[in-house]
């Protein structure tokens, strides 16, 4: 921990707790266990940490029948992604790679040292054939959701690496976007899908639904994109549409511009809307996880997202720099959203909530953002009610009941009770004002004697006259 980091805690102190909590008290719902492992899978696990250290941890903690599994298939979307972002490779060879890459996953000692040597998952596939050899020990019936998987992404992936060869790169138009976003995420979700169903850990269900399961892939690939759109822009690349930043700047280059900061945010802010369109339907899917170590590997990365469309919301830096969401942070995302579905849920509402609130009218998107987040938030209330109606209708049902069966004598005694405190104030009361009489010189005794002759009406003026003369000593 560096110097900034200990004063960036000490003012975050829940955030420092947070990183404490995590590191002391979460215990995995499954562990892995590395000594009862062959060589060649306990690299696969060396080089997952190497790819991707948060998603390796929430891998390893899924239970052992998807473990392996899952691990792979991620290693080896890995590898295919590596090869469709290395610039250096020409069209020529990329394309065949991308294409066959499906039947590459089960050759016998297969490897590739091809890639740029900048490129930063080169390591994966100079080691491949690890991965090669523990796929062919996965069960059949998982390695051909794999292997389907594996083909259609490819093959969705040398489709826009031909259309950036012949001078299209970039994504025009929505449709376009959703539909790069369905080969690089979307099938990923329905590959997972499939694993869980025939697992037996899902609600077979879901597997019928396939708009929930791309959903939950273009929620996380979509907002990853809103994140990274500086990253992506130095490094030469456009995932944004055109048809949704032409609204706001002539040119791409001009969101990056200060004299155009309002016109990028706004822009950003309808990025966000095409994401937060998925966060209901990822909440929906997450309701059928049935095994806990499931539901955790797939309500983290949702939560994670959800926080990170908080963040990147009407946020300048976004235009600036990377921007992500601190270690504390992520630390108490990860505590709530390893519980159940409704802590999950409260996670969402939480930053749809931050999100409405830096929603400003002068965003051309207010309206439709203000829906987004309403939807969201009256889907958390259909399947969680704030107020439970069947407890409430036990109250009102009791309630009655209750009256009934009240003790006459408790009845009588909160009656009286009730009259002596009235009593009581009345003559505190009493005594007050006529110690404040007798304070300002009320003649008391003049008042008795009259009273003691039966004098009990007003004397008029004459009677009043003779009666000061008669007592007066000063006092009156």
């Amino acid at each position: 921990m560096g110097v900034s980091d200990v004063i960036y805690y000490t003012f975050h102190f829940q955030e420092l707790r947070s990183i404490i909590q995590w590191k002391t008290w979460h215990a995995p719902v499954h562990e892995r266990d590395p000594e009862k492992e062959p060589v060649s899978l306990r690299v696969c696990f060396d080089l997952m940490d190497k790819t991707s250290r948060s998603f390796s941890a929430v891998i390893q903690e899924l239970h052992p029948e998807l473990l392996v599994p899952i691990a792979l298939f991620y290693l080896i979307l890995r590898g295919l992604d590596t090869i469709e972002d290395d610039m250096t490779l020409p069209l020529d060879k990329k394309d065949p790679l991308l294409r066959e890459f499906y039947k590459i996953t089960e050759k016998e000692g297969w490897s590739f040292n091809g890639n740029g040597p900048d490129e930063r998952d080169r390591e994966l596939l100079v080691q491949f054939h690890y991965v090669t050899e523990e796929y062919r020990k996965v069960k059949p019936v998982y390695r051909e959701i794999i292997n389907d998987i594996t083909h259609q992404m490819g093959d969705g992936m040398a489709d826009y690496c031909k259309k950036a060869a012949d001078g299209k790169a970039g994504v025009d138009t929505v449709k376009d976007y959703d539909l790069y976003c369905y080969y690089v995420a979307g099938l990923v979700g329905i590959g997972l899908t499939r694993l869980f169903v025939e697992s037996g850990l899902a609600n077979p269900a879901l597997k019928e639904r396939q708009h929930l399961q791309t959903s939950m892939g273009l929620f996380l690939q979509k907002t990853n994109i809103v994140r990274d759109i500086k990253e992506d822009w130095v490094d030469k690349r456009r995932f944004w549409p055109r048809e949704i930043w032409s609204k706001y700047v002539d040119d791409f280059e001009d969101l990056f511009k200060p004299e155009n900061r309002e016109a990028a945010l706004s822009c950003s802010s309808e990025m966000v809307l095409n994401s937060l369109d998925h966060a209901d339907e990822c909440l929906f899917y997450l309701a059928g996880l049935k095994e806990q170590s499931v539901f955790n590997f797939a309500a983290i990365p949702q939560a994670m997202a959800v926080a990170t469309l908080a963040l990147v919301f009407r946020n300048p830096e976004l235009f600036e720099r990377n921007i992500k969401i601190t270690k504390g942070e992520a630390c108490q995302i990860m505590l709530e959203s390893t519980q159940n579905l409704q802590k999950v849920c409260e996670v969402f509402r939480r930053y749809v909530r931050r999100i409405h609130k830096k929603n400003t009218p002068k965003d051309p998107n207010f309206l439709k953002i203000s829906i987004a987040c309403g939807k969201v938030e009256q889907f958390i209330e259909s399947i969680f009610p704030s107020q439970d109606p069947k407890a409430l209708q036990r109250a009102a049902e009791a309630a009655p009941q209750a009256k009934k069966e009240e003790d006459p004598a408790e009845v009588k005694a909160r009656e009286e009770a009730k009259w002596d405190t009235i009593m009581g104030t009345l003559f505190i009361l009493s005594c007050i004002m006529i110690g404040l009489a007798w304070l300002a010189g009320a003649r008391f005794d003049v008042a008795a004697r009259e009273l003691s002759q039966g004098k009990f009406s007003r004397p008029d003026s004459d009677t009043a006259r003779t009666l000061v003369d008669k007592y007066d000593r000063g006092e009156l």
